[in-house]
C-alpha cells in the first residue's frame, strides 16, 4: 500500500497563491503517476493535474493550465501543487492520489487511482 498525506491548504484571498504538498510512503515503487483532484461541496471530484513520477511529465486540466504547477521530489517522495492567481471557484478540498497506469489519458479519471490522501481544504475569498 501507499500512504499519502496532503498539507498546505488554507484561506487565501483571490489572486493569491498556495502551495500544497503530498508526502508518499509505503510501496512508492508502485506509483507511476501522482494526480491532484479537487472536490467542492455538492460537486463531483474534478481532475486538476498529474505528474509522471519518473519523468516529471505533467498533464493539466484546462482550468489549471497557466495557473497551477505540479512538481515532484523523488528523493523525498513528495509532490507539490503550486497554485497561483487563485479564484473563488478554486475553493475545494484538494486530494492527491497515485496511479499505476502509464497512460496519461487515464490520469483524468479518479477511478484509475489506487491510493488517496485525506484531502486538504483550500478556501479562496473574493
Amino acid at each position: 500500500q501507499v500512504q499519502l498525506v496532503e498539507s498546505g491548504g488554507g484561506l487565501v484571498q483571490a489572486g493569491g497563491s498556495l502551495r500544497l504538498s503530498c508526502a508518499a510512503s509505503g510501496r512508492t515503487f508502485s506509483m507511476y503517476a501522482m494526480g491532484w483532484f479537487r472536490q467542492a461541496p455538492g460537486k463531483e471530484r474534478e481532475f486538476v493535474g498529474a505528474i509522471n513520477w519518473s519523468s516529471g511529465f505533467t498533464y493539466y486540466a484546462d482550468s489549471a493550465k497557466g495557473r497551477f504547477t505540479i512538481s515532484r521530489d523523488n528523493a523525498k517522495n513528495t509532490a507539490s501543487l503550486q497554485m497561483n492567481s487563485l479564484k473563488p471557484e478554486d475553493t475545494a478540498a484538494y486530494f492527491c492520489a497515485t496511479t499505476s497506469s502509464p497512460l496519461a489519458w487515464h490520469w483524468t479519471s479518479s477511478g484509475r487511482y489506487d491510493y488517496w490522501g485525506q484531502g486538504t481544504q483550500v478556501t479562496v475569498s473574493s
